[in-house]
């Protein structure tokens, strides 16, 4: 029997927030992948709390993370850290858009991940990757676009 939906029964951990990430995962999930979000303690993803407020939730938060299962942990402590070794084998993927380095202070980066589960794929998304020059600057789209020259091609 061929599955209804092309990333039906792939499991996606999504450390992700505000765009990149949760565009990436939402995608995922409306193929039919099983995303389970992870916030970090105390106040989860930045987006809950952008404007537009309906029932104490952010529209642009709903949006981006539709379709998501949710689990906000403290990464800081040894039980949060548990239940995410738990939870790393049992994934196909795991997509994150921290700032370099940020995963690997959680103990999480892709060495120690693979070390879990050898099979999975890990997605960093950064505005200018992992290593090098340019790797430690903040990334979001129109900064992207400045660098690579696309604000001056749209005037």
């Amino acid at each position: 029997m061929q599955p209804e939906n092309i990333l039906d029964g792939y499991r996606v951990l999504d450390f992700s927030q505000v765009l990149a990430g949760p565009m990436a995962t939402r995608m995922m999930a409306e193929l039919g992948a099983e995303v389970i979000k992870i916030e970090l303690q105390p106040y989860g993803d930045p987006s809950r709390n952008l404007p537009y407020l309906r029932d104490g939730r952010s529209a642009y938060f709903v949006q981006q993370n539709r379709g998501k299962k949710s689990l906000c942990i403290d990464t800081k402590s040894e039980k949060g850290r548990a239940i995410l070794k738990e939870l790393i084998p049992k994934c196909d993927v795991l997509v994150e858009n921290f700032a370099p380095g940020a995963m690997k202070r959680m103990g999480f980066d892709y060495e120690q991940v693979k070390q879990l589960n050898p099979e999975i794929v890990m997605c960093s998304i950064s505005g200018f990757g992992q290593t090098g020059p340019l790797a430690e600057l903040p990334g979001y789209d129109f900064i992207a676009a400045s660098y690579a020259g696309v604000i001056d091609l749209i005037g």
